[in-house]
């Protein structure tokens, strides 16, 4: 069936080392009977729910702050969600705590986003003992970008052409093949880039696969469910509509993207920037820059006269900023990449993050002459 674990195959295990502690699952495992906690996620943002739910709610467990904000959004008062990463929180390190195999252990219904953002999803599955059926949203997404693992192998074809030129670049294609192999380490094993919530249009997607997922689960609130789905629905296309009318009030010259590592590219595809670089030249935060990585990038701002770099909410600005120091492009202007914000901040919703990350790319192309206001943040 689409959307699942087809054979567990969609999580590869990673070479880096992220394994629960055995006795953290079997503690979390002794009180999975108890009476579980409320959801992880803030109470606003859902625009759905306020039609009357019959019976017990559904039991639903989401790996990340913006699909739970769209399960919340679709199942309003008829589902019982437990997100399992936290506001400003990198998934790309995550390790899941013992209230987290408890929640997946009584789920009826697991959400996760796929495409190697959130790996650890399998192991939490598989070791809390769930019999929940997993949705993978990734693989509702229409059309999905090209990922780190898919580019590794463009750069290897590369590097074996280069091995026939002569033995010295023979040597020269080993050593960075090994190059390529420790880089390897942190990427993505994904072939797709993760990042589909960027493009509205991936978020309706998901929203609608949300929506069924949801009524197969629990047929007597599918009513319930469809009409919140259209509702938020309508919220997400008014939205993708209005950052469309901001972005193309940039003019197109200066409509370059720099952010602190590529997880952007799904909103420079919709909206028509082009993204020139990245201070991690990768779709994981994990991966680290060379000197050479770093001085290619501020050759590259230099050249290309850009004038912000955007840092993430989630990762350090230390490096952005010392490649801001060095090129005198500001980094001033923070995004929302891989989660949303905490409960009262501009990100804590995903309409509430698209806008505040519209806004803030706005005001950095255009050195703060120009802003973007939604009529659908909340």
């Amino acid at each position: 069936m689409r959307g699942l674990f087809a054979g567990r195959a969609l999580f590869e295990p990673k070479r880096r080392a992220s394994a629960f502690a055995a006795s953290a699952f079997a503690a979390a495992l002794l009180t999975a009977g108890c009476a579980q906690g409320g959801s992880g996620g803030s109470e606003e943002g859902t625009s759905g729910g306020e039609e009357a739910a019959s019976g017990e709610p559904l039991s639903v467990v989401a790996s990340t702050t913006q699909i739970a904000d769209f399960v919340r959004n679709v199942g309003g008062e008829a589902v019982e969600e437990q997100q399992i990463l936290q506001p400003n929180t990198d998934p790309h390190d995550y390790e899941p705590r013992p209230e987290d195999v408890r929640a997946t252990s009584v789920a009826e219904l697991v959400f996760v986003n796929g495409d190697d953002l959130d790996p650890w999803m399998e192991s939490l599955v598989s070791e809390s003992g769930s019999e929940a059926e997993v949705v993978t949203l990734s693989e509702s997404i229409p059309e999905r970008i090209e990922g780190d693992h898919a580019h590794e192998g463009e750069d290897q074809a590369h590097s074996d052409e280069h091995a026939h030129e002569g033995e010295d670049h023979a040597h020269e294609g080993e050593e960075h093949a090994e190059e390529a192999h420790s880089e390897e380490e942190h990427a993505h094993d994904s072939e797709y880039d993760p990042h589909w919530w960027h493009d509205p249009n991936n978020a309706v997607a998901a929203v609608e696969e949300i929506r069924d997922r949801l009524a197969e689960a629990d047929p007597e609130n599918a009513e319930v469910y469809r009409r919140n789905a259209g509702e938020y629905v309508e919220r997400l296309r008014t939205l993708d509509a209005e950052i469309e009318e901001c972005i193309a009030g940039v003019p197109e010259e200066d409509r370059k993207l720099v952010t602190d590592h590529d997880s952007f590219e799904y909103f420079t595809e919709r909206y028509g920037l082009r993204t020139v670089g990245a201070v991690i030249p990768s779709q994981t935060t994990q991966a680290q820059p060379s000197a050479q990585d770093t001085a290619e990038l501020i050759r590259v701002i230099e050249e290309e006269d850009v004038q912000a770099i955007f840092p993430q909410e989630t990762v350090g600005s230390s490096l952005a900023d010392t490649v801001a120091n060095e090129t005198g492009a500001t980094a001033e202007y923070t995004l929302y990449g891989d989660a949303l914000g905490p409960e009262g901040s501009d990100g804590d919703t995903y309409l509430k993050m698209m806008s505040a990350n519209a806004d803030s790319i706005v005001r950095g192309l255009t050195g703060g002459e120009q802003g973007c206001e939604t009529s659908v943040a909340g």
